[in-house]
């Protein structure tokens, strides 16, 4: 028995690796090509699938297991993923962007629900829990598919804010709704308005319990990390905060994926401010980087290994309507939860409403239904070929979108500002630390006056470069000077609250103050 299960592992080991080998080798041809590695992996999946290659059938055998696939995607990549999306993301992007990541994010979501499980239910005529549950596979952007689609795009900062706050959270709220419409929906309606009411307390259950989970694991890590300073142990760390969020949010039956959002975002922000080095960050920072490529790589293969799977014999029809369905439920969902905020420009309303790319969670819930499930293979079908017109219809032409759009017109001269500030950044540093080194006689002062004139002469060669840049795109400083002054906003704020807890100033000072700073902030997004 215990030879059989050493075996049944080997071979498990055995698959992933060829999986990443391949999924390594279609990445490294997009690098070179300089494009997203998704769409690739996506593709090589199918063909893969689809046809009899040579050594890969049993890989490709493993791989459509659905138990299998979504032990690994749910359980494993999505917990690494999102604790990485998180932990990068500043909480003042957040903060700052708040009101339309949460329109987006809640009323965007079951606004999709809404339209797409009704449009299902009354002109499909599917059964009302196959066309919820349906829905609720689909009222989320996969936060896989967004962030790997959409990093490389160069957006500016309240863009990819906006996307990455959205695609982090409805998905928490999109697994919630799977978990209600798949096991709980048809009785609930049974029930009348006393289903409703159970319905909308299991949800508040969920949300809530994840929030409670993430926020309290997110605290524990940040404290325990406040006094060490050894980046391995931190990243242990890090990874136990990841999984250990997930994992006791599905124990507790709350959302595990908002626990996790939520416990990485106090990590990356609380547990950086307190505890954690500019060596640590760097090296945390790296290995979720390595973590999270492996993963990506590996998932957009898996589905595309799925994708090729199903079975669309005479459903044509229904195919066609369920993809309209959540076109259509999608543009609803943005336009209605955005109308009244005059400051997100109609250009960015259409890169949201394009952009909600569905992905590898939508098929692993799908498969995650049991067989007994009255109506799985429709949701399968449905939820597979809607994955597959995103993924490579959406998917592939999201780049030439927003280039028309304008959004990212201004993306090369971005990118060479970024580059000057950062060697100005070097430099500076470079020079503070001689200067320390001869401040305590560790450098001979002939070396550290040749050092400083070398690494001078190239500071004013960037600092000239930097001029010229702002000359001939004035946008760029207009926008550094805005980050300037926000942050030095932010700072005073703060400082209000230390003058506060002193007891230097009393609270309606403070509240004066501080509803002056945020009024400032406001003005400057």
């Amino acid at each position: 028995m215990e030879s059989l299960h050493v075996h049944e592992f080997n071979n498990m080991m055995i698959q992933l690796v060829i999986l990443l080998i391949v999924s390594v080798g279609v990445a490294s041809i997009a690098y070179f090509r300089k494009k997203p590695y998704s769409i690739p992996l996506v593709f090589i999946g199918l063909v893969l699938g689809w046809f009899q290659v040579p050594f890969f059938e049993a890989t490709k055998d493993f791989i459509t297991n659905s138990e299998v696939f979504q032990i690994f995607v749910i359980s494993i990549f999505l917990p690494a993923l999102l604790g990485e999306a998180a932990l990068k993301l500043p909480f003042s992007q957040l903060r700052e962007n708040k009101t339309p990541i949460l329109a987006l994010a809640i009323g965007g979501t079951l606004i999709t629900f809404l339209f797409v499980g009704l449009s299902s239910f009354y002109l499909l005529g599917l059964p009302v829990a196959v066309a919820f549950t349906f829905a609720a596979l689909m009222s989320p952007t996969d936060p896989i598919s967004v962030l790997q689609i959409f990093k490389p795009l160069h957006l500016n900062k309240k863009i990819s804010a906006i996307i990455e706050g959205e695609s982090l959270f409805n998905d928490g709220i999109g697994v919630v709704l799977f978990q209600i419409s798949s096991v709980y929906l048809v009785s609930y309606i049974e029930m009348g308005a006393l289903g409703f009411g159970n319905g909308l307390l299991l949800f508040l259950k969920f949300a809530v319990g994840g929030c409670i989970v993430g926020l309290l694991i997110g605290y524990l890590g940040s404290i325990s990390i406040k006094d060490i300073d050894s980046y391995p142990l931190e990243i242990t760390i890090s990874v136990i905060v990841f999984f250990g969020s997930y994992l006791l949010g599905e124990t507790l039956h709350v959302s595990g994926v908002i626990a996790v959002v939520l416990a990485g975002l106090v990590l990356g922000n609380y547990g950086g401010k307190i505890g954690m080095s500019s060596v640590t960050k760097l090296n945390i920072y790296n290995f979720w980087d390595v973590i999270a490529f492996m993963a990506n790589a590996v998932i957009f293969l898996i589905v595309g290994l799925e994708l090729a799977t199903i079975q669309t014999d005479g459903k044509w029809a229904m195919i066609i309507a369920g993809i309209l369905f959540v076109l259509l439920g999608r543009s609803i969902a943005v336009y209605g939860s955005l109308v009244w905020m005059k400051r997100i420009p109609l250009s960015w309303k259409h890169l949201f409403n394009y952009g909600g790319l569905k992905g590898s969670l939508s098929v692993a819930l799908a498969l995650s239904l049991p067989r007994t499930f009255t109506g799985r293979e429709d949701i399968i079908v449905l939820t597979f070929s809607a994955v597959l017109f995103s993924l490579l219809f959406q998917g592939l032409t999201i780049k030439t979108l927003v280039k028309k759009l304008g959004i990212i017109e201004n993306a090369s001269h971005i990118g060479e500002y970024e580059e000057l500030a950062a060697n100005i950044t070097i430099s500076q540093n470079a020079i503070q630390t001689w200067t320390d080194l001869k401040k305590h006689s560790l450098i001979h002062d002939i070396d550290y006056l040749d050092l400083v004139r070398i690494e001078e002469e190239n500071l004013k060669k960037y600092n000239q470069l930097l001029q010229k840049l702002y000359v001939l795109h004035p946008e760029i400083k207009q926008e550094q000077l805005k980050d300037a002054q926000r942050a030095a906003l932010y700072n005073q704020y703060h400082e209000l609250v230390k003058l506060h807890d002193k007891e230097i100033i009393s609270e309606d000072t403070l509240e004066k103050y501080q509803k002056e700073i945020l009024e400032k902030i406001e003005e400057l997004l």
